[in-house]
């Protein structure tokens, strides 16, 4: 062979390298863009290609690990293993899954496997094991890694390593901590767009949003093609959204719009897709959440996440008001849901109000309970359905449904009402009881008061409360001897809508005749004069009604008339 030959052959093998590296390169940077399909494509191509390079296989398993096929991402790994014994990350990407499927010991082993084939002075096996025990929420494990892995890095070359710690204090919104890592990382590579995408990240988690949206817009700025800087903002604005009502519908269309660019940044893959499904249900979409979520399952009708699509096509249809449709997609969900702790808590919850709406009232308490105790915040779910029963009488229910409410979420926005039906509640299961001649207990009576007193301690300006005081301890009091429990709650009723709100006295004319009528009936027997008082009152209030004027007439009576007792008006 000629020198000249030699040459050439050296040439085509440096060639052949370069050739990898950048391929390999580009792949790494499309993962990074979340063009997870093209990355796919090149991985895979990679290693046919290039079969015994680890590198190859752990960053397809990372594709798969980062779309959620965990069981593709382990086969992966473990083909890489067996590829490159001595590549470490495969033995990670292991550790990763084990994490994924809840199996801490499991990763343990990988992760000690991949410590020890490498290299004492390699700080990236390190650094991976850092991650991904900070993904998984277990930052006690995390940190010594990542510690371990900024310490071998003497030189401070890679960026990367100060990102995952910003990540890692990041994640328990130790904001000053965390910026100053992303800092250094920038400081080191001010091209990292991610760098700069985290922090935008890190303070829309802190719900400073004007200083997120900032971040998020310089990372835009730098780059006007980079996919995950207009995903975050997008979620910032959703989240942003959120947080002010007020002006909910332009923040919900900036979001819209921002995810829109991102899809048109990323392959439009059946996963970016189905996270655009999950975000317009977030912005309240659910016109075109369903028309999406109809598309994804006649487009990939066999792939594993299709539980996922289901539950966006039960949360739309439900918001849509097709309800036995949405019926049918939860059912359908629970019963293609093999693993029941993939199910989440709004799971339940639209599986319970799809079942409320259909009239299975007993299942769906079941379902929207279990959401409850997986998630408080579902709780005013849960007071629908005691108003369910409310309206329909079964007060008994209700009363039960309420307290439940209550016991979740004491402090919850609307629990002033679960106060109020709840109180309201046990004292029609007491009336009710009561003329069933059922002899029911007065403990019923004692919790009615104990709900409606919450709801003078709450809110003092509601005046119907005092009203209900006095009917329920009306009801308490002994009735051969009554002690005028009821007394102090009628006479606040009348303080509060003729002497704080007088403006109210009209519209309160048949409740304030009332409260005069239970009070004049009271003195009649101590204080005659107070009676009449009371009993000319509730004539000016309403002179419709009949009871004042026969009380007037029976004290007007000669002595030796017979004094019938008074009776209780009914409610």
């Amino acid at each position: 062979m000629t020198k000249k030959a030699i040459t050439l052959g050296l040439g085509l093998v440096v060639m052949g390298s370069a050739s990898f590296a950048q391929s390999l390169n580009d792949a790494k940077k499309a993962i990074d863009a979340e063009q997870y399909q093209k990355a796919t494509s090149m991985l895979k191509a990679l290693v046919n290609s290039q079969a015994s390079k680890g590198e190859n296989y752990y960053n397809l398993g990372e594709v798969y690990l980062r779309t959620d096929y965990v069981d593709s991402a382990r086969a992966v790994f473990t083909k890489g293993v067996t590829a490159d014994p001595k590549y470490a990350l495969n033995y990670i990407g292991l550790g990763e899954a084990d994490l994924a499927s809840k199996n801490a010991a499991s990763a343990k082993t990988n992760f000690d496997k991949a410590i020890e084939v490498s290299s004492k002075k390699d700080y990236l096996p390190s650094m991976y094991i850092g991650k991904a025990y900070t993904a998984a929420g277990d930052y006690t494990s995390a940190l010594p890694f990542l510690q371990k892995a900024d310490e071998l890095d003497k030189d401070d070359k890679d960026a990367e390593t100060f990102i995952a710690l910003g990540d890692y204090y990041a994640a328990q919104k130790k904001n000053s901590e965390a910026l100053q890592n992303y800092m250094r990382g920038l400081n080191i590579n001010e091209n990292l767009l991610r760098g700069t995408v985290q922090i935008g990240r890190m303070y829309k988690e802190s719900r400073a949003f004007p200083e997120s949206e900032e971040r998020l817009k310089e990372a835009i700025t730098k780059d006007p093609n980079y996919g995950p800087a207009y995903r975050e903002i997008a979620e910032l604005y959703m989240q942003w959204a959120n947080f002010e009502p007020a002006s909910f519908d332009a923040k919900a269309a900036q979001a819209l719009e921002n995810y829109r660019k991102y899809l048109d940044l990323t392959d439009k893959s059946f996963e970016s897709k189905l996270r655009y499904a999950q975000f317009l249900f977030y912005a309240k979409d659910y016109k075109t959440l369903e028309q999406v979520t109809a598309d994804l399952a006649t487009v990939s009708p066999n792939d594993p996440k299709l539980p996922v699509v289901l539950r966006m096509r039960g949360y739309s249809a439900y918001e849509n008001k097709n309800y036995p449709q949405s019926l049918q997609y939860m059912n359908d969900l629970f019963a293609k849901t093999k693993d029941q702790s993939r199910l989440v808590a709004t799971d339940y919850l639209y599986l319970g109000k799809a079942l409320l709406q259909s009239g299975n009232d007993s299942l769906a308490l079941q379902n929207i309970t279990k959401s409850v105790q997986m998630d408080s915040t579902n709780v005013e779910s849960l007071a629908e359905v005691a108003k369910v029963y409310y309206d329909a009488k079964k007060y008994s229910k209700a009363a039960d449904v309420y307290d439940k409410v209550i016991a979740a979420a004491p402090n919850a926005k609307g629990v002033l009402y679960s106060y109020y039906y709840d109180g309201l509640a046990r004292y029609f299961q007491y009336a009710n009881e009561l003329n069933a001649k059922r002899n029911p207990s007065k403990d019923l009576l004692v919790k009615a008061d104990s709900s409606i007193s919450k709801v003078v301690h709450l809110s003092p300006e509601t005046a119907d409360a005092y009203l209900w005081r006095g009917r329920i301890n009306s009801l308490l009091d002994d009735e051969a001897n009554p002690k005028g429990l009821m007394v102090p709650h009628f006479e606040a009723f009348v303080k509060k809508v003729t002497v704080d709100k007088p403006e109210m006295a009209a519209a309160s004319a048949k409740k304030l005749s009332e409260a005069y009528d239970q009070l004049g009936a009271f003195y009649m027997a101590t204080d005659k004069a107070k009676a009449k008082d009371y009993f000319e009152k509730s004539i000016a209030a309403n002179p419709a009604d009949t009871f004042a004027p026969a009380k007037l007439k029976e004290m007007s009576a000669p002595a030796s008339a017979a004094k019938p007792k008074a009776p209780i008006k009914k409610k």
